[in-house]
């Protein structure tokens, strides 16, 4: 079929999608199915293959990467509603002290998201925040950005969050995660570089309600926050939830890698470093804090609100990984690789572009992340974007999911649940939201493809 014909109805689809989604107010999986099979009606794929594509794009993901991110979700869960999370954030702000204080919310917002979306745990460690802010005097806003950028950076970059899990699992790394999480904790350090030096600078600039005395009295100050979790779990438990799978995983890769897989050891350590085998393991640890505060009679309560988020996104993730099936079974990429010498000027930054127009149009990062992730297929597929752009190592797909997360963070502004969490819990206005929240998350993106592009350099 003709390229330009391709290109217009791709250009076409994705306007109507995101008109669908930010200005008619669509659910984002009605949204996508539909553009989907649109798509596949207008590129004259046969009928009666129409629904067998869709089936291959929907099942693939509760194949993959389905009972990962369900997992992943009851961690978080469990950590939010034990206090485990604010126990982490309460010993890294006594292993830095008052001295540093954008550096140490900025590092308890990092580590609280690794599990937790950055919404809840703003919210979570928002106390802390003002708390630090009376005690050493250093501007609110200031820390706002500092903690709204840590939290931040992990949702989108490093695993087990949801969204870099689920886009790693649709480009064929999902048993590779280790390697995502090794990345993008290396790429955050970029990412965040910046934002420090910005949230110490607009901090001298903006005062926030609280600041200025027109805002409301806390409702809830720092200790009070800590006595209402009743017993908080020590950190060590708090804490192995999220390090077992990481060392599971570790193991495992050291495994296959040494060719130790044939011993009992070595094929018990493949099988309990295969990623849902080890947010399992972490799942298991994760009911250590929830004994210890007495909360083990919440565990039905707690798995139950797991399953409602996890299950939009799993949901959401499947109808991107449909629209990247069309994509696949209508040519699209026989037109990418004819014009290979154009597009690989591109190169990584197709990716980010692709995520970056879907964030700003549509607001959430995870829709972004799943649909560009849908859209580039899998690494080692030769009929994906992935191979027609020369992804095709599992190295180059983990940099892919990295620059798909640089565009899922650019940019927040008033159509992201995230900018109104910051907001208004930071005590700032709208137009200061924009001013700090939409600019920081600017800065957070081109920081992040910046690093994202220097390391294909030298790694690829």
């Amino acid at each position: 079929m003709n390229g330009i014909f391709l290109t217009a109805v791709f250009i076409a689809a994705m306007a109507l999608m995101i008109l669908s989604i930010s200005k008619w107010k669509v659910h984002p999986f009605l949204a996508i199915i539909g553009v989907a099979l649109l798509m596949a009606i207008a590129v004259g794929l046969p009928l009666d293959t129409i629904p067998t594509t869709l089936g291959k794009g929907f099942s693939s993901i509760f194949v993959s990467i389905g009972l990962v991110i369900i997992f992943g979700t009851i961690i978080g869960q469990i950590l939010e509603k034990t206090g485990a999370a604010l126990r982490l954030a309460d010993t890294v702000l006594k292993i830095l002290g008052p001295r540093h204080p954008q550096l140490a919310v900025m590092i308890i917002g990092w580590i609280v998201s690794i599990p937790v979306f950055c919404d809840s745990g703003f919210i979570i460690v928002n106390p802390i925040r003002r708390n630090l802010s009376r005690r050493t005097g250093v501007s609110s806003v200031s820390l706002t950005v500092a903690l709204s950028a840590g939290l931040y950076a992990a949702h989108v970059l490093i695993p087990p969050t949801p969204g870099p899990v689920a886009a790693a699992g649709m480009v064929g790394l999902e048993n590779n995660l280790l390697s995502v999480i090794g990345i993008g904790a290396a790429i955050s350090v970029f990412t965040l570089l910046p934002t420090y030096f910005f949230a110490k600078k607009v901090g001298r600039k903006v005062k926030s309600a609280d600041e200025n005395g027109t805002g409301n009295a806390p409702a809830e100050t720092y200790e009070q926050t800590i006595d209402s979790f009743g017993t908080l779990p020590s950190t060590a438990a708090s804490l192995l939830p999220i390090i077992v799978p990481i060392v599971l995983m570790a193991a495992g890769s050291i495994a296959s890698m040494s060719g130790a897989g044939s011993t009992f050891a070595g094929t018990l350590a493949t099988f309990l470093g295969k990623p849902v085998i080890a947010l399992i393991c972490g799942t298991l640890f994760a009911l250590i804090p929830l004994l210890r505060t007495g909360k083990a009679s919440a565990l039905y309560e707690i798995t139950q609100e797991s399953l409602k988020t996890a299950g939009p996104i799993i949901f959401i993730t499947a109808a991107g990984s449909v629209l990247g099936q069309v994509i696949m079974d209508a040519g699209f990429v026989g037109f990418i690789q004819d014009n290979a010498s154009v597009l690989s000027a591109a190169g990584i930054f197709f990716p980010f572009a692709v995520a970056a127009i879907l964030k700003t149009a549509v607001g959430s990062s995870t829709v972004a992340l799943t649909t560009t992730a849908g859209i580039m297929g899998m690494f080692d597929a030769g009929n994906s974007i992935m191979a027609a752009l020369g992804y095709t190592s599992p190295l180059g797909a983990a940099l892919v999911v990295m620059a798909i997360g640089a565009g899922a963070m650019t940019v927040s502004h008033a159509n992201d649940s995230y900018f109104w969490v910051v907001t208004n819990f930071g005590g700032m206005t709208p137009e200061d939201g924009y001013r700090i929240q939409t600019v920081m998350s600017l800065i957070m993106g081109l920081s992040t493809i910046t690093a994202v592009f220097l390391l294909s350099l030298i790694l690829l």
